[in-house]
């Protein structure tokens, strides 16, 4: 049976590690046209190499937006239409509140928040021109939030909000929405952190239990876009099995 994903346009962004670039493969695997968009160009071209399908690579920085509107006109040009938004790019910078570094939580607000909500924006006259579909990954952490976690929770629970008011607006133009929250994923995320006592930490959850992968999340990202066009999963939360909040 054919995926009816094949020839779908759709554009990924933090491809170049972890849950993007496992979702840009997934998606080439089902046959769709995948712009895999990321700041580190050499990685998103080994990428490509690997794709089974149609894929191709543009440099993209969510924290500019001529950046964003450059790469999403592109894409249209390109192929003439946008079908879905795969909403990935992020960085977690885990501290506690007392003593935190302040610039880490502007490079959070920047790039999980204010750069997510601009691609989405950027997209969205596509997306109702498509009757498309638009894929947020937020976390666990847009949940339940915890000590060392404060500015990376906020930032989550922002983009889900705003993802829930883009819903509520796209809905009427036949545009879906759909929020993936990822729990504990063995990615490079937890690298970016720069406190030492945080980076320990991280390690010790990973090894208590039995982490997700990023193709974990892939396959949920595929199987919500893969779904007919009446049926819209709004939401799906996926945890490790081991992992209690």
């Amino acid at each position: 049976m054919e995926s009816s994903l094949r020839s779908k346009v759709v554009l990924v962004t933090g491809a170049s590690s972890g849950i993007g670039r496992a979702a840009a493969l997934a998606l080439s695997h089902e046959g769709a046209i995948v712009v895999a968009a990321g700041r580190r160009a050499e990685r998103l071209q080994t990428l490509v190499e690997e794709a089974p399908g149609e894929m191709v690579a543009m440099e993209l920085d969510v924290t500019e937006p001529e950046s964003v509107d450059q790469v999403v006109s592109a894409v249209v040009a390109r192929f003439g239409r946008l079908d879905a938004l795969v909403n990935n790019a992020g960085l977690m910078l885990a501290g506690m509140i007392l003593n935190a570094d302040t610039d880490e939580w502007v490079r959070m607000v920047e790039t999980n928040l204010l750069g997510s909500m601009r691609v989405a924006h950027a997209a969205l006259p596509h997306l109702i021109e498509s009757h498309g579909s638009y894929v947020q990954v937020s976390s666990t952490s847009g949940r339940i939030s915890s000590p060392g976690a404060a500015a990376y929770s906020a930032t989550k629970f922002g983009i889900t909000a705003f993802a829930e008011s883009f819903r509520q607006e796209a809905t009427p133009y036949g545009v879906r929405t759909i929020v993936v929250e990822p729990g504990f994923v063995a990615t490079e995320l937890v690298n970016h952190t720069t406190d030492p006592v945080m980076r320990e930490a991280a390690d010790r959850i990973g090894e208590s239990m039995r982490t997700l992968q990023p193709e974990d999340i892939a396959a949920a990202v595929v199987y919500a876009l893969g779904q007919p066009d009446h049926v819209a999963v709004n939401e799906i939360l996926v945890r490790p099995t081991d992992q209690l909040h």
